[in-house]
């Protein structure tokens, strides 16, 4: 569960059900954050937070070495401080509607909603996501869950060139390195231009344990659907070969299978993105997910008022041109929180991973 707001004193996690004697640094946490956090480049929001990851419980630390954590089997709660809301910056938005954005929504379910940077609505929530994430690879110690970029707008990699190592070399966690130039550009002309847009990330899980998931109400693709689904302004998931699977045919899209020189099966393929069934076959788990354009721009859109009145609206402050950017280390820790769940529960079903 993750708790705060965007423009509140803090926002952070409380994950429950987290199995004791896991051993973690809370540098190994804030590794994780420091990849999300905004103000790294010029193609993120200008924002400057620290993302500075508090333990508040669940651990005891070390007593020869007071930075080695280990959980106890209680909650752990985290807390990250928020230190440069400018709520200023939405005054003049604070009775009106941005389209795109969850405010009309939030206001029609609550009768109020939080217009500094949206509240609960804000992608600034998913840094307590990311913490929780990084505790949860802790679960599956095994398991390589990494991510990358992949489109954005119309423009995306060529798949020949994917290189995990330059992922981490670019501004745009991109595995592709003809491509970083050209996105580079193309932000640079949609910021201009007052707009934003969108991405897709895609996340692969390998060493993931073969048998995690069930038939049919606790399906493995279908959590790490629904997680990713969770994440502020993801409009589309697919796993595997996703849509693509519609448009081609049984015998194109089949895994085939021949038993290896080590006397296990062997798929010959991976169509499925390591899921069949609901339950993990062993390959590589692979999920991808669309994250629409920033809802947060200047150029001036039609829209109404609490009071019913048309307005133009033009959202002043800092904002990504494409938060698809910093969804990255988001869509790994979702991925990561959803296997770890059903690493746990698969152990206790069967006493075996």
């Amino acid at each position: 569960m993750t708790w705060g707001e965007s423009h509140g004193p803090a926002l952070g996690c409380v994950i429950d059900g987290c199995p004791p004697g896991l051993e973690f640094t809370r540098q190994e946490i804030q590794d994780f954050l420091d990849k999300r956090k905004p103000g790294q480049s010029r193609f993120t929001t200008q924002r400057r937070e620290d993302d500075a990851v508090e333990i508040l419980s669940g651990v005891m630390a070390d007593e020869k070495d007071e930075t080695l954590l280990t959980t106890t089997g209680a909650p752990v709660s985290m807390m990250i401080k928020n230190t440069d809301q400018r709520s200023k910056d939405y005054s003049e938005i604070k009775d009106r509607y941005r389209p795109g954005h969850a405010d009309y929504s939030y206001d029609l379910k609550y009768g109020i909603r939080d217009y500094r940077g949206g509240g609960r609505s804000s992608a600034r929530e998913t840094a307590a996501r990311v913490a929780a994430g990084g505790l949860a690879r802790k679960v599956v110690p095994q398991a390589i869950i990494r991510g990358a970029l992949v489109q954005i707008g119309e423009k995306k990699i060529n798949r020949d060139n994917w290189d995990w190592a330059q992922v981490g070399q670019n501004d745009f966690f991109c595995p592709d390195a003809q491509m970083v130039e050209e996105w580079a550009s193309y932000l640079d002309g949609i910021r201009k231009d007052g707009s934003s847009v969108g991405a897709v990330i895609e996340v692969i899980a390998e060493n993931v344990p073969a048998g995690l998931g069930a038939p049919v109400y606790a399906k493995l693709d279908q959590d790490i659907a629904s997680h990713l689904m969770s994440i502020n302004a993801v409009k589309g998931v697919e796993i595997g070969n996703g849509f693509e699977a519609a448009s081609i045919t049984g015998v194109e899209n089949a895994d085939e299978m021949r038993i290896g020189k080590d006397g296990k099966v062997e798929f010959l393929s991976n169509h499925a993105g390591g899921v069949l069934g609901g339950i993990a076959t062993g390959e590589p788990v692979v999920a991808r997910f669309a994250v629409k354009p920033t809802s947060s721009i200047l150029t001036p859109r039609k829209s109404v008022t609490a009071k019913g009145e048309e307005v133009d609206v033009s959202t002043k402050g800092r904002h990504d041109p494409c938060v698809g950017i910093r969804a990255v280390p988001i869509g790994e820790a979702m991925v990561a929180c959803a296997i770890a769940d059903h690493y746990i529960m698969h152990r206790g079903q069967t006493g075996r991973v």
